[in-house]
């Protein structure tokens, strides 16, 4: 009797033993291992994703700097421009624009070279010439709005061809274990995260590059009408 139980006891640990040491070979598993299980089409998915995280990450950041350059600008630039205007010292005022790098300033110097030309044909080449600037300002950022959208749908195409994966495999095998059906599942719904996390990044990203590509409109038809009213005194 104490011998059928000392084979119980040693049979149980055995059994526990081994399954710890599976459960140890799944939790280790490197992300390589990971991406090799897909098959070709999750590495071709992976490297998509990871090509459209590399974009997003780059047009975020090269949209912030530029917008963030043309934000600064002196508080005092239209003020020293009045000055030069009134003094009839255009040529000043023209050497203070192209010294500023800034929306604002190109915009002034567009309307300084039509000075004595009717109003209506300054405030057309200002308004032709800000178009430019606000397409410049929004350079890429429709880029940045379709990996918003498609990054998710990508990676949600990745766990779908996983899944069918995950299932024609448990269908070719006989001995089907939860451990294989989880393991397939959560293979797949990697490229799920990872396109939704790219998604999130891109989405909030474009809505920030969009609010200050439209504090930087504002500040230049600010500018475009006090300078239109400087003309008209």
């Amino acid at each position: 009797m104490f011998l059928n139980g000392s084979a119980l006891f040693l049979q149980i640990s055995s059994t526990l033993e081994t399954a710890g040491s599976e459960e140890t070979v799944m939790v280790s598993q490197s992300p390589m291992d990971i991406l090799m299980s897909g098959g070709l089409i999750g590495i071709f998915i992976y490297v998509v994703l990871l090509i459209l995280s590399i974009i997003a990450v780059y047009i975020f950041f090269e949209r912030y700097s530029a917008i963030n350059r043309s934000e600064k600008i002196d508080q005092h630039f239209m003020n020293n421009i009045r000055s030069n205007v009134a003094a009839g010292n255009i040529s000043a005022a023209r050497a203070l624009c192209q010294a500023t790098d800034s929306p604002v300033s190109r915009l002034v110097e567009k309307g300084l070279q039509r000075i004595g030309k009717p109003l209506r044909d300054i405030d057309a080449a200002v308004e032709n010439a800000g178009n430019l600037e606000v397409f410049r300002l929004e350079k890429n950022l429709s880029s940045l709005a379709s990996i918003a959208g498609a990054a998710p749908m990508v990676g949600f195409f990745g766990t779908v061809t996983g899944m069918i994966l995950a299932f024609y495999n448990m269908a070719s095998q006989q001995n089907v274990t939860p451990s294989l059906l989880a393991g397939g599942i959560y293979q797949a719904l990697l490229t799920t995260a990872f396109g939704l996390a790219i998604g999130i990044f891109a989405f909030v990203g474009y809505n920030l590059l969009v609010s200050k590509v439209d504090k930087v409109i504002y500040m230049m038809e600010r500018s475009t009408t006090e300078f239109m009213d400087m003309l008209q005194e």
